[in-house]
């Protein structure tokens, strides 16, 4: 993932702390506090990664077992391959099939709704991806609609229609890329709009755009996309720093957390996703199984 990418040279030029909540944020969490204990999925980006082979999945694995193997290792997945590809019944079922009680597929809009049509007469091809997506069945975590950078608050209108027209029986996060968004005149006209509609509002914690680390929450569950730095001392910092705001959320009452580990080489997404996991165990009293390296 190249997206915020900076010089290694330049990290320590570059603020991580993680700014207060919005005070929006305080509010939601405040009117929806659950009473059962949050539920918190970590998990990858992709699953099909040979360069795992020998550190996480054993020598001489098959491509076709990755999957199979992944889930014993993470409770969930952003699933970027639906982006590419209009997702089947047929194939969303092969993937279920290969995984746990309890595992979770977050599968991201395809392309040709964000990307091609910008929302605007999107709606069959909507309509294609969440039939697809809804042989997941328990497996089902929430959709997520990345817009493009040049999807500007000029589009404001395309994005609040599609974003009403979406059946709500499938929860959806959004992730905005265009700077613009974060500025205060635009600001909370979105996010407002986005919680009017019951939409979520995605987290990119990414060293060159830390405007996107925004700290509005929509719903009562976050949704946090995490891009490191090839775990460099800056990258464990940061997850101390997550695990504990993720601390303060599950005592202010939050629903349900998803924290998706990337690296701009994603070989050590799972060395930093296992510390994620070690720590949340640590701090907020949960019982995430860690994964286990090849030969531990």
């Amino acid at each position: 993932m190249d997206f915020g990418k900076i010089k290694d040279g330049d990290l320590g030029e570059v603020d991580f702390k993680l700014p207060p909540d919005r005070g929006a944020t305080t509010t939601l969490l405040k009117k929806h506090k659950g009473k059962k204990a949050a539920q918190v999925f970590v998990g990858c980006a992709k699953w099909g990664r040979k360069d795992w082979i020998g550190k996480i999945y054993p020598e001489k694995t098959k491509e076709a077992d990755f999957l199979s193997l992944y889930a014993r290792h993470f409770n969930c997945i952003e699933l970027n391959a639906t982006f590419y590809r209009m997702p089947t019944q047929k194939q969303v079922e092969g993937w279920k099939n290969k995984v746990g009680k309890g595992f979770q597929f977050c599968p991201k809009f395809t392309d040709q709704i964000s990307h091609y049509k910008r929302l605007k007469g999107a709606e069959e091809a909507a309509s294609r991806f969440l039939e697809g997506i809804s042989a997941f069945k328990e497996a089902l975590g929430p959709a997520f609609l990345q817009l493009p950078p040049n999807f500007t608050p000029k589009n404001f209108e395309a994005l609040e229609n599609f974003l009403a027209w979406l059946p709500k029986d499938i929860p959806v996060f959004t992730e905005l890329r265009s700077p613009k968004w974060f500025e205060e005149e635009h600001f909370e006209k979105v996010f407002s709009m986005m919680e009017k509609h019951k939409i979520g509002s995605i987290i990119t914690d990414a060293s060159g755009r830390r405007d996107c680390v925004h700290m509005r929450l929509t719903t009562p569950s976050a949704f946090i996309r995490f891009v490191g730095n090839g775990l460099h001392p800056t990258d464990y910092a940061r997850v101390d720093d997550w695990v504990q705001r993720i601390k303060l959320w599950m005592g202010q009452g939050i629903h349900k957390v998803y924290f998706f580990m990337h690296q701009h080489e994603e070989i050590y997404s799972p060395e930093l996703g296992r510390y994620v996991i070690q720590q949340l165990n640590k701090h907020c009293g949960t019982a995430i199984p860690e994964p286990r390296f090849v030969g531990e």
